[in-house]
């Protein structure tokens, strides 16, 4: 449960335990309780950006609390269906304890779901979904930092200024090393690590901050999904290039990369078809 984390060419040496607290010898995780607070501070951002463009606050509420639930549920499901090991019971299925989540497999639970609830209460879906998606990469940054305390999500060696190790990083290193040889990747389990989670962490970061100041620039409903869309597919696409235990297809090929590719291809088809059109039309009112 306890990690003595180093970052040695940072100088900086913490001890974390997983474990935030218990009631009644039940463990309450970190990782429960940083998940839960990227969740609710997501919610936050795009409720107050909902606020601006006029959404009912009780109605996207609604949507919001349905669209998260069968979100985790989506992204539980995910890691499970491409996890690289079987799973002893459902209760190990469902265990969300001990980390275990595949953020794509969220995304697109919960823009199915929102599509419902939002077609049911009323809403502009992609009214909902620009404000929605700017949230979420503010939640991720908090987010991510889950991984940080299960000590999980690291990437291969670095010798690099925020190279991280840890006991966990040198057991698992040293545990997945000869599946990891057979793919090309070398590690040594007593080196360094990529913080991959700080990476993601602080792209999505710079992401919300160019998100956030562009909400009210917004040239079409849907803009803001694409542009989050884009920049967070691009981000997990190199960022996911660096870590040691991706879930991947039978082929071998890490699925959050295909996904990566298609939603930044998709997202950016979109925006440059809605500019074309916005400047045509454009045109041809000063035409008129």
């Amino acid at each position: 449960m306890i990690n003595h984390v180093q970052f040695p060419n940072l100088g900086i040496e913490v001890t974390i335990n997983r474990v935030a607290f218990s009631i009644n010898g039940f463990d309450i995780y970190w990782y429960g309780i940083l998940f839960a607070t990227a969740v609710i501070t997501g919610a936050f951002v795009a409720m107050h950006l909902g606020k601006r463009i006029g959404i009912n606050d009780d109605d996207f509420l609604d949507a919001i609390m349905v669209g998260a639930v069968c979100g985790i549920i989506g992204a539980r499901a995910y890691y499970v269906a491409f996890a690289p090991f079987e799973y002893n019971s459902l209760w190990d299925m469902i265990n969300l304890r001990d980390g275990g989540i595949g953020i794509y497999g969220g995304l697109i639970a919960g823009l199915v779901s929102g599509w419902f609830i939002c077609k049911w209460k009323k809403i502009n879906y992609l009214d909902a979904a620009d404000c929605i998606f700017t949230g979420f990469l503010f939640g991720q940054t908090f987010g991510r930092w889950a991984n940080f305390m299960n000590q999980e999500a690291f990437g291969t060696n670095t010798d690099g200024l925020f190279g991280m190790i840890s006991e966990s990083t040198t057991r698992y290193l040293t545990r997945v090393a000869p599946s990891l040889a057979r793919q090309g990747i070398t590690v040594d389990p007593n080196m360094p690590v990529h913080p991959t989670f700080l990476y993601e962490s602080v792209w999505c970061a710079i992401g919300f901050i160019i998100l956030y100041t562009h909400f009210n620039k917004r040239k079409f409903k849907g803009e803001q999904l694409c542009m989050s869309a884009a920049w967070y597919g691009f981000g997990r696409f190199f960022i996911e290039g660096l870590r040691t235990d991706s879930l991947a297809t039978n082929s071998g090929l890490r699925t959050s990369q295909i996904i990566a590719v298609v939603t930044v291809s998709m997202a950016v088809i979109t925006i440059v078809y809605n500019y074309v059109k916005i400047n045509k039309n454009s045109k041809g009112e000063q035409n008129g």
